[in-house]
């Protein structure tokens, strides 16, 4: 019989610290939140101090009833859930469920699951944190009161199924801000110019036209570029000063959710929810062979870039071993975290840094082998040394006129020798060739180039992830739910080869009457206030009901002045080329519970449904049908025949419609590790590329 009960979140989780600890301790998985608000109702009590009616989660009873035999048998209980709110109060509903006191020593918290950690909570447990709890609560209660207040709102004066959401408004306000922005947009032509000089020793320097008579040179137009290059051709030129220094770079912190988010974005072309995904098979565990199962990093959901000193030791210690003794700073580096940051727990973190992604390579699934690997490196990389760069700046005189010419070279890669910059940031300066003041220089030739000023760029999930932050906008667990929710509810769409988001017709509609009805619900300021008072509530600094009153009656006086003087607003459905095979309709483009689908126009005299397959025009190499991109369980992108399971044809890698000239297979796209593509053969024992 077991002495102890330790109950995590999911399996993969359970299964690895079983393998931890002897036969005396029983680990089971809740599989995630047990009880919550109910769907079929309000749930929340506002004449009672907003008190939210929990019950069992459906389809959890079975779950439950086990975990009720396994707490009987037990002489102590453990709740072992995640580090963070949500994990507070999945501990606190299990711990009503099981007849726990929280005020009891029943919590166990750990920054990552190795056998150390795991031994250490063990032998530290605590009461669980009930301001931690209200400040759930109170999230929870107050995105009930937005989302169930509100919708309904919507679907009377909009369009049925919408949804309304305390942090997913604020970012399609965001998205549709930043496209009125591109579309107001009105470019402005400017030019350049730029000069290819030669030294007396030879060597082409190439410097560009920065002032005349002292003053910063603006170029307008192609008349005023001739006439500036015919008076620098009558000029001589001479070297007025040699400018050389040495700029040393800093390695950027360890990673937060929100910086792992942005730079698997950049880096591996991986969306948020796919980096959260990978991130937490990550966290929870994996079998590598000899050592078994173990947790490879740390929590993956946090604010913080500190670092604890017995990981900064590991790292100083295998730094040492595999790059040299040079590379390690004399003190060991240390980060700042971010004012409104909670820094609850450590940054994104190797568990061990001596387990390099080469080693593991074999036991990692693609993406997760990615994944960690670019975790390894950014961590390893911020406990180096600054790379150190040797600089030349050379000012050129030429009568009134004065150029600039710049160049830089690597003199010590110190960090970059593991974290090497993405393609977009690597340093384009070369070196200049030896030159002295006051030496003559002699032209070779002048260029003008026109140039014209670029609207913002659209929101990428990146982009929108580092905005909210800065913003103070939702914390590390909302920002691929937020993302995700915005774009299943048809309010912003993601372009699948720039990966940009960009409004629907139905996203600008909404912000404008939330702007217009509601503009507290939807201001920056405001959201980001709410979002510390939930902090501050986390701290006990705060009283959640109070927190909650103070945002409702305003909130409610707002709600009922739009349901008299909000007016009703038309939004067509997306009209598709897709007749219906019933009545010959043409399809329109409906969102479900499950996503977006056609159906029939003429509904309800026709009620006829379809799958919304999107298409790529390609046909398939197989049979007459066309190339339709699809979803996986787990929401991985492949592509498959739109006759299926009549044709069986499916690929991971998007199909280009064009054939092998060898052996006949599909040509499909892949990426490379800078974003780029390439074009190979689909069939692996060709391989012709």
């Amino acid at each position: 019989m077991a002495e102890a009960l330790i109950i995590v979140e999911s399996p993969a989780k359970a299964k690895t610290i079983s393998k931890f600890l002897s036969s005396k301790y029983k680990v089971e998985a809740s599989m995630g939140h047990v009880r919550d608000l109910p769907r079929s109702q309000f749930g929340v009590d506002l004449e009672n101090n907003f008190a939210p009616k929990y019950i069992n989660i459906r389809g959890k009873g079975e779950i439950l009833n086990k975990l009720k035999k396994a707490a009987k048998k037990a002489d102590r209980i453990y709740l072992a859930t995640d580090p963070d709110r949500e994990g507070e109060a999945i501990s606190w509903h299990l711990a009503q469920i099981l007849a726990v006191d929280p005020a009891s020593s029943c919590r166990l918290e750990f920054n990552e699951i190795t056998k150390e950690a795991v031994k250490g909570a063990i032998k530290k447990p605590h009461p669980i944190n009930m301001n931690l709890v209200n400040a759930q609560q109170a999230r929870r209660v107050l995105d009930r009161i937005v989302g169930y207040q509100l919708s309904p709102l919507l679907w009377e004066k909009v369009k049925s199924g919408l949804s309304a959401g305390r942090v997913q408004s604020v970012a399609v306000r965001l998205i549709v801000e930043r496209q009125e922005e591109i579309d107001a947009f009105q470019p402005e032509e400017y030019w350049t110019i730029e000069a290819n000089l030669k030294g007396k020793e030879g060597g082409l320097v190439t410097a560009e036209l920065v002032k005349r008579a002292g003053k910063k040179i603006k170029i307008e137009n192609q008349g005023q570029a001739q006439e500036i290059q015919a008076a620098l051709e009558k000029e001589k030129f001479f070297v007025r000063s040699v400018t050389r220094k040495e700029r040393k770079r800093r390695p950027s912190p360890p990673f937060t959710t929100s910086t792992l988010q942005q730079e698997a974005f950049r880096r591996l072309r991986m969306n948020a929810r796919s980096t959260m995904r990978n991130a937490q098979e990550l966290y929870e565990g994996l079998d590598i062979g000899e050592a078994g199962t173990v947790g490879l990093i740390t929590y993956m959901r946090t604010d913080s870039v500190r670092i604890s000193a017995a990981a900064q030791k590991q790292a100083r210690e295998v730094i040492a071993q595999q790059f040299g003794k040079e590379y390690l700073p004399e003190k060991t580096p240390v980060y700042k975290t971010k004012a409104q940051a909670q820094d609850a727990h450590e940054a994104i973190r190797p568990t061990n840094p001596a387990w390099t992604p080469e080693q593991l390579k074999p036991h990692l699934k693609r993406d997760q082998y990615r994944l960690y690997k670019l975790i390894w490196e950014r961590f390893m990389a911020s406990q180096m040394k600054d790379a150190v760069y040797d600089t030349i700046a050379v000012e050129i005189k030429a009568g009134p006129w004065e150029l600039r010419a710049s160049g830089s070279q690597l003199k010590f890669a110190g960090f970059l020798k593991v974290y090497p910059p993405a393609e977009e940031e690597k340093n384009t300066l070369g070196q200049l060739p030896s030159l002295a003041e006051g030496e003559e220089l002699f032209l070779d030739s002048i260029n003008p180039k026109q140039h014209f000023t670029e609207p913002p760029a659209p929101y990428t999930e990146a982009s929108l992830i580092k905005t909210l932050e800065e913003l103070g906008i939702g914390r590390p667990s909302t920002y691929e739910p937020t993302i995700r929710t915005i774009i299943e509810r048809g309010y912003v769409k993601s372009e699948r080869k720039r990966r940009q988001l960009h409004p629907t017709e139905l996203g600008v509609v909404v912000v404008k009457l939330l702007k217009e009805h509601f503009p507290q619900i939807i201001d920056y300021k405001f959201t980001a206030e709410l979002e510390d008072q939930l902090d501050k509530i986390g701290e006990g600094e705060q009283d959640w009901v109070e927190v909650l009153r103070n945002f409702y009656k305003p909130f409610s006086q707002a709600l009922a002045a739009a349901q008299k003087e909000m007016e009703k607003v038309e939004v067509q459905d997306e009209v598709t080329d897709e007749p219906c095979p019933n009545c010959g309709s043409k399809m329109v483009v409906k969102m479900g519970r499950y996503g977006k689908f056609l159906a029939c126009p003429a509904y309800p005299e026709c009620k006829t449904t379809k799958p919304l397959l999107n298409k790529i025009n390609v046909d398939c190499p197989k049979c007459r049908g066309q190339i339709v991109e699809r979803r996986s369980k787990r929401g991985r992108v492949f592509y498959g025949c739109s006759e299926y399971p009549n044709c069986d044809f499916v690929t991971w890698d998007l199909p280009t419609g064009k054939l092998c000239p060898k052996c006949s297979s599909p040509i499909v796209l892949k990426r490379n590790r800078g974003g780029g593509q390439y074009e190979v053969c689909s069939n692996r024992d060709c391989g012709k590329e």
